[in-house]
């Protein structure tokens, strides 16, 4: 048995910070009886030389348990721990294709942290049939209320294929702006367009479609990515996407209290703060009770879903029961319920995943 030590990663903000340690710690206990199949054990918070860390032990781990550890959210170094206070870097080896400034470089009211957004990624892939698969193949992710395109830049970061929906016109057009600009920025080889979605002469919505290759050799032959995003109700999402399309489904839930909760219609997220209406709602549970068993509909068998919400407007028991209603098999492991942190003073933030058996 060997001793690790996993620098926690000090990029975040300040409150997310505080909260840093103890999510990378439940998310690592999800990876170790998830896809590394108990290997790792002991895992503690500590302090090394006065800086944070998550410490562990692990049986001899593989080449692809490092490749799996990482891609943890908060880590920024892995060391092994030798006596005396020794420090032996081990390399890693993260899944990302592309610069992190896809993730950071955008900044607007209401953005979901980009490691939590990581986080939620990792966790649901856990809660597939085959978690070791997220190094193996190419997952293909869904996030039907993704405003201005987070957790689908995670996903391409990843070499996902990804695909979003979103009810906000503003925020389709600010992420189909930014995406398109970032690409030609950063010279990666693309071709995108914006089409109207017609069905017998009434339009549906709109979609923006990407192809692209993570470098020029892999976009000339062929090996190419795939964006999609579109501009329309995400309760309707069947009319947009096939059955059994998708390996994980991962959004963020309206948060309700700051930015208000649409009981109609995909995302209160981004709404104004104070908009007047009865389309909102405090609570994401009514808008998560109907789209659930359409978004599950999209997933292919052994695929996860993964829901992150603000426990002040939505009880877990009741998200938990709408995902079981649905056919899903909750994970409610103590790791998965190790999530919840502080955001700000009206919001506290979980999660939630469930798999699609088959």
């Amino acid at each position: 048995m060997s001793r690790y030590g996993l620098l926690v990663s000090p990029s975040h903000n300040r409150v997310y910070g505080q909260a840093a340690a103890g999510l990378v710690k439940a998310e690592l206990a999800v990876f170790g009886e998830s896809a590394l199949g108990g290997r790792i054990r002991d895992i503690e918070e500590s302090s090394i030389g006065g800086v944070p860390y998550v410490t562990f032990t692990a049986e001899a781990p593989e080449p692809d348990d490092i490749r799996l550890l990482s891609n943890l959210s908060s880590l920024y170094a892995l060391f092994e721990l030798r006596a005396d206070d020794l420090l032996r870097p081990v390399a890693i080896e993260p899944l990302d294709r592309f610069p992190s400034d896809l993730l950071t470089i955008q900044k607007y009211s209401g953005k979901t942290n980009e490691h939590f957004t990581r986080l939620l990624l990792n966790v649901t892939a856990m809660a597939t049939s085959a978690p070791r698969d997220l190094l193996a193949r190419r997952f293909r992710l869904f996030d039907p209320m993704c405003g201005r395109g987070t957790t689908l830049n995670q996903a391409m970061t990843y070499g996902m294929d990804a695909a979003g929906m979103d009810v906000d016109g503003k925020d389709f057009d600010a992420y189909a702006a930014f995406i398109k600009t970032w690409l030609k920025n950063n010279r990666v080889k693309h071709q995108a367009e914006i089409t109207n979605i017609r069905r017998e002469r009434a339009v549906l919505g709109r979609r923006l479609h990407i192809t692209l290759g993570a470098t020029k050799e892999e976009y000339r032959s062929g090996d190419t990515r795939e964006i999609t995003v579109v501009n329309a109700d995400a309760l309707g999402a069947g009319r947009f996407f096939r059955p059994n399309s998708f390996d994980l489904i991962v959004t963020d839930a309206p948060y309700g209290v700051q930015h208000g909760a649409r009981s109609q219609g995909a995302r209160g997220k981004g709404a104004p703060p104070g908009r007047k209406g009865a389309d909102l709602s405090r609570s994401p549970v009514e808008l998560l009770a109907k789209a659930v068993p359409e978004w599950t509909g999209l997933l292919r068998p052994g695929g996860a879903i993964g829901i992150s919400w603000n426990t002040y407007v939505g009880r877990r028991e009741d998200l938990a029961e709408i995902l079981a209603s649905a056919g899903l098999e909750v994970r409610d492991s103590a790791a998965h319920r190790a999530f919840r942190h502080r955001v700000d003073q009206a919001i506290s933030r979980d999660l939630i995943t469930a798999r699609r058996p088959g």
